[in-house]
């Protein structure tokens, strides 16, 4: 009798436990129903209301990109300053070269804006000297502040 007691017991603690827990779920899901404003996600970037999915972070695509465009500004900035400055360098040895110019004393460049801690890669040639190129134009230094320059036109693997 004694442990037949303690099983309806056990039983009945189990089952309360698991009404407990349904009860309260239910309560949850009750208390969601009426509050609905309580639920309702918004957008990241303009606080609008979202429509759709559950899982939705953002109203619209615009409002998706300018989000992560803001997130990515400061290193997007970075790299497309750099870039400005690779393309302007490339521009001036271009010019320079498609005139006809070898040689060039370094204050030429430096009157057109050349900027010479901003290059792409660097070249050494077979009998030791360097040329630094900015993309498919290179310079080298030839004389006392005079630079040769050179235009190579094969492509470059990077590994």
């Amino acid at each position: 009798m004694r442990l037949r007691l303690c099983r309806l017991l056990n039983i009945y603690i189990r089952f309360k436990i698991i009404y407990i827990r349904l009860f309260s779920f239910e309560n949850v899901f009750l208390y969601l129903y009426q509050n609905i404003r309580a639920v309702e996600k918004k957008c990241l970037e303009c606080g609008d209301k979202i429509h759709g999915r559950t899982d939705k972070k953002f109203c619209s695509d615009q409002c998706r990109n300018n989000y992560n465009n803001r997130l990515n500004r400061d290193s997007n900035n970075y790299v497309r300053n750099v870039h400005g400055l690779l393309r302007k360098n490339r521009r001036i040895l271009a010019d320079l070269y498609s005139e006809g110019r070898l040689k060039v004393h370094k204050d030429v460049l430096f009157a057109l804006g050349y900027n010479f801690s901003f290059f792409t890669h660097i070249i050494e040639t077979s009998d030791g000297r360097k040329f630094n190129f900015c993309f498919e134009y290179g310079y080298n230094e030839a004389a006392k502040d005079f630079l040769e320059l050179k235009h190579n036109n094969q492509y470059i693997e990077y590994q």
